[in-house]
């Protein structure tokens, strides 16, 4: 049986002992199995495991393999998919009681992909109930209870792809599939210490996939390195006829290959100067420590500001709005207050108090900014700033009064759709991970990943992991 130490190793070095046939996906995915069952339940970071499915996708990929039919990088890696993902047959609960017993018979696109290069799920990761779409104030609103960080299980793993981030950073699975509405790839990528791209929106298909807030939904990757997002994106990405908000199919389409990247483009850095009001001690010290790296390896790095507005009040509308009408029969039926946090059994009403007016007014908003944003690119290829002002937070804080501070760039970023990515760039004084964050142009997902794997090439702190007994 492999090691402990195979846990952590990336999908790249898992991929090249597949594809060598020194390790068996059958052996790696029992011992994944294993892992998960023992330790999923200390972190709650699974709504269920998958066995059969596991098992008889790693007998398969073995087989083919065996045969010299290898189907790439991901062809027998296990994985985990965010409990708001359908696979065929079996419950999707979106992590809400409403919808506990739901299951779909049909493969959301993304799974569909993923089956295709031949990657094994172990199970569906749990997450905070209905994506935080009818707001929540506690780690707790989750149908699965609150996702515990494997660095120090008092703390949480940041929402609403909270069991994705514990799964990648307890080593249960390779990498996990997250969303991202507004933070929700970047800020448990940050809090766990793992690697997280946010794509650019509409390059990934949400077919078969919960819809919060479908104009600005996105699906990405959670791994150990850039590389391996890089990886996992290129066999998600791609226009899809069911999913009318892809991208057409030469703008939707990703491929990835490590020699025509690292020496690509020289890339102009802003360093955001006004994406955080202040950095909390912990945080600021390894920030600073990335930025200096960030110098060494990047002959162009400036001071940047984002442009100030009424960003994240135009987002919060859109995302109100959209959440109201996408959760429309559960508000109106009543069966909201079956939610378990005290705050998502009432937002929703609020929400649908939002008027047509007030929706358009953020639309006109959102086009004020997304071209300002895109005037900012003519002078930077990639915008870079801590991915969080503070490290993984108590899970008794209420999130409404103790965790709420200006978030412009995260904002900015999901409502006009930017691509970003979060990676490890040191640890606080009580050994908790901290995240640097890249972002681009819409649709210049290459250069986030660039970015990212380029201070991944220089530092090792995507290489630490937290000690789990």
């Amino acid at each position: 049986m492999p090691g402990e130490e195979i846990f952590y190793l990336p999908v790249t070095e898992l991929a090249k002992r597949i594809e060598s046939k020194t390790l068996s996906p059958v052996e790696l995915t029992e011992t994944c199995l294993d892992r998960s069952q023992k330790l999923g339940p200390r972190f709650n970071a699974f709504a269920r495991l998958t066995p059969e499915i596991a098992l008889a996708q790693a007998k398969a990929a073995e087989k083919e393999i065996r045969r010299g039919h290898y189907r790439g990088p991901l062809h027998g890696i296990p994985y985990a998919a965010k409990d708001l993902l359908s696979v065929k047959g079996i419950p999707t609960t979106w992590g809400a009681k409403p919808y506990a017993n739901q299951v779909f018979d049909y493969d959301a696109t993304v799974i569909e992909h993923l089956n295709s290069v031949g990657a094994v799920m172990i199970g569906k990761a749990s997450m905070i109930e209905l994506a935080g779409g009818m707001g929540y104030r506690f780690a707790s609103a989750s149908l699965q209870g609150e996702a515990k960080n494997p660095w120090d299980t008092t703390c949480w793993t940041c929402g609403s792809s909270s069991g994705s981030g514990a799964i990648v950073a307890a080593g249960l699975a390779a990498f996990a599939i997250g969303t991202e509405t507004w933070g929700s790839i970047i800020c448990p990528s940050a809090f766990c210490g793992v690697s997280g791209l946010r794509p650019t929106y509409g390059r990934v298909s949400r077919y078969g996939a919960m819809a919060l807030a479908p104009s600005m939904d996105k699906i990405g990757p959670m791994a150990r390195s850039a590389e391996d997002c890089a990886r996992i994106f290129a066999a998600i990405a791609g226009h899809d006829p069911k999913d009318r908000g892809t991208l057409p199919i030469d703008r939707a389409a990703f491929t990835y290959s490590p020699s025509m990247e690292l020496h690509l483009r020289p890339l102009k850095i802003g360093w955001l100067t006004n994406a955080w009001k202040s950095l909390e001690p912990g945080v600021a010290k390894p920030v600073a420590a990335a930025l200096k790296a960030i110098k060494k390896q990047f002959s162009s790095v400036k001071d940047a500001t984002l442009p100030v507005g009424p960003w994240e009040d135009a987002g919060n509308i859109i995302v109100a709005v959209e959440g109201a009408a996408s959760f429309r029969s559960l508000i109106r039926s009543g069966r909201v207050s079956e939610l378990t946090d005290p705050l998502g059994q009432i937002a929703g009403y609020v929400s649908e108090e939002y008027s047509a007016a007030d929706y358009l007014q953020a639309l006109k908003v959102r086009e004020i900014i997304q071209k300002k944003i895109d005037a900012l690119f003519e002078t930077f290829d990639v915008l870079a700033t801590a991915a969080q002002p503070v490290a993984a937070t108590p899970l008794t804080l209420n999130l409404e009064t103790d965790l709420a501070f200006p978030d412009p760039l995260g904002g900015i970023g999901n409502i006009c759709g930017l691509p970003a990515m979060s990676v490890p760039c040191g640890l606080t004084e009580k050994n908790l991970p901290v995240g640097l964050q890249f972002v681009a142009r819409a649709g210049d997902d290459f250069a986030v990943i660039q970015a990212a794997r380029t201070f991944q090439q220089h530092t090792e702190w995507h290489k630490r992991h937290p000690k789990i007994h």
